[in-house]
């Protein structure tokens, strides 16, 4: 059968003129590019209209490779040259045939160079080119976790392993160097994709290992079945946890070094779950670079309150937020500008995330009476001049430290409130007395983590009014908005890592009468408004208008608080 070629297709079908044809083929061949990569850049036809023809023209099944399954073997198959050079990505192998995945089904050299490489007979499937990208990107960034696989089963395949002998330890040892490569695999990926957690979570057929980036979850392996015990296994012996118990949650540590010498800790869990043990693993990555007022996210506007706060000698700052929202962060940034030879810092944390030169560090351990009052109680006969409190949690602790602070010395903690001036309801509703929170708390720092538009994607958009006015964003005349596309390095996303946007509030002597009174919140919001504090929504439309993030972003993020 003699296929068209694509442009009479195109022609054929009305897609484009001749006139269409002839330029873009004049255009063309100075570009380098295929035509109908070609015609798409240029905006003479979209890429679903290409993708639609070819289908109806060709016959050719499309495939979504961001929602397909694929198994990571095949990158054994089609080797990472040949796909790359060609834009193509192996989909499903069935006996002697290969269906490959291009968004080129026309390029029959490609076809060719597959058939050759594989001695499979290939069968052409369409796909997006962004798509392609992606997969080219995660399928064959797993390639050395795929040969790590092959190695195990082919190890298994000589060895019988009997789960109810004695001999299981010994059948491990025997996998322990490809199991070792895979799990160095998989840590090695949410290391390069700045993942905060990774998540290795067995299900019915086989173990799936997810990864969250800029706090969504995406999966990039899946890992069969036969060899779960193994690696779950390994992540347990890395954490110093007990490989025999299965029955109940475990807690571990242990440290990943980077390529560039760098040391990575690692916070690991087990949970039994009805298809085996789940391991999360906690990524935590200390930059810093980042570390300070304005790596965190703080706006020029917010800088000198900030410094203020750094500046007193006693009372409470207050770091509120929900879960998640990058509290942690802003504290040690607060502890490295604080630290110094001069001072006693002690920090109370569960669990000690960071190790810090010169800060003394308690881990709270609450099992054995170890809380965050009685190391408050502790504490405060060791002669410290900062005082950091990883959470008040409870009314006791919250009063120990408004006490701490009344009798001279500096306290930092954070506390789970939805904004800055709830704090200090949420501080009344433990049970500290209004003139214990009037005299010791010196402000209070309210924050949120906004996603990124991702910069290899990013393009101008036009909002949807809807969301224009929930961000009380009133004139758009000549203002630019932007989104991210979504593209193989934001998993499709359109975002890329995330920024803070805070809201500071610093209390004055009207301020700090209006709380001794009792004063309900209302009133106090009514108080702050007067002074320069500058609320989370003004700075987040700020992060808009400069092209950080997105309308969409913003009112999911923040706007729920007003």
């Amino acid at each position: 059968m003699k296929y068209k070629r694509l442009g009479e297709m195109l022609v054929d079908v009305g897609a484009i003129s001749e006139e269409q044809l002839e330029e873009a083929l004049a255009g063309q061949k100075g570009s380098g590019k295929r035509l109908g990569t070609y015609l798409v850049d240029e905006k003479y036809i979209s890429e679903d209209q290409l993708i639609e023809i070819l289908r109806m023209q060709l016959g050719i099944d499309f495939v979504d490779l961001n929602k397909a399954k694929i198994d990571p073997s095949l990158v054994t198959l089609v080797p990472k040259n040949i796909a790359k050079t060609n834009r193509v990505i192996p989909v499903k192998l069935d006996k002697d045939t290969l269906y490959l995945a291009m968004e080129d089904p026309m390029n029959f050299m490609a076809v060719e160079n597959v058939k050759n490489t594989t001695r499979k007979r290939v069968i052409p499937m369409i796909a997006y080119s962004r798509a392609i990208d992606r997969a080219l990107s995660v399928l064959y960034e797993n390639e050395g976790a795929a040969k790590a696989m092959e190695e195990m089963r082919e190890e298994q395949g000589y060895t019988t392993i009997d789960m109810s002998s004695a001999n299981v330890v010994d059948n491990d040892d025997t996998n322990a160097a490809p199991t070792v490569k895979l799990v160095n695999s998989i840590l090695e990926r949410g290391i390069v994709e700045k993942a905060s957690d990774i998540h290795v979570e067995p299900r019915e057929h086989d173990m799936v290992v997810r990864i969250r980036v800029d706090g969504r979850l995406n999966e990039v392996l899946q890992i069969p079945k036969e060899l779960q015990s193994a690696v779950i296994s390994r992540f347990k012996v890395m954490a110093n946890m007990n490989i025999a118990e299965r029955r109940i949650p475990q807690d571990g540590r242990a440290i990943a070094r980077r390529p560039d010498g760098t040391n990575i800790d690692l916070r690991l869990n087990s949970l039994p779950t009805i298809y085996g043990e789940k391991i999360v693993i906690r990524l935590l990555t200390r930059e810093q670079s980042i570390l300070n007022p304005h790596g965190i996210g703080i706006t020029d506007e917010d800088i000198p309150k900030f410094d203020r706060l750094m500046k007193n000698t006693s009372g409470v700052v207050l770091i509120v937020g929900p879960t998640g929202s990058g509290k942690t962060s802003t504290l040690y940034t607060m502890i490295n500008a604080l630290k110094s030879d001069t001072v006693n810092m002690i920090s109370l944390e569960d669990p000690v995330e960071f190790q810090i030169d010169g800060v003394t560090q308690v881990a709270i351990n609450e099992k054995v009476g170890l809380t965050f009052a009685s190391a408050l109680r502790a504490c405060l006969r060791q002669d410290p001049d900062i005082i950091c409190i990883g959470e008040i949690r409870d009314g006791e602790t919250a009063e120990i430290a408004m006490r701490a602070a009344m009798t001279g010395h500096f306290v930092l903690s954070t506390i789970h409130t939805e904004d800055a001036c709830s704090a200090i309801d949420r501080l009344k509703d433990m049970g500290v007395e209004p003139y214990l929170i009037a005299g010791s708390v010196r402000g209070v720092i309210s924050q949120r983590l906004v996603r990124r538009i991702c910069p290899n994607c990013r393009t101008e958009t036009v909002p949807d009014a809807t969301l224009l006015d929930y961000a009380g964003i009133q004139n758009t005349v000549g203002q630019k908005f932007f989104r991210g596309r979504g593209c193989h390095q934001c998993f499709d996303s359109g975002y890329r890592g995330r920024t803070g946007v805070f809201e500071i509030m610093t209390m004055n002597s009207k301020l700090r009468d209006i709380v001794a009174s009792g004063a309900t919140g209302t009133e106090l919001r009514r108080q702050i408004a007067s002074t320069d504090f500058t609320p989370m929504i003004v700075n987040g439309r700020k992060l808009i208008q400069s092209g950080v993030t997105t309308v969409d972003e913003v009112v999911r993020t923040i706007v729920t608080l007003e």
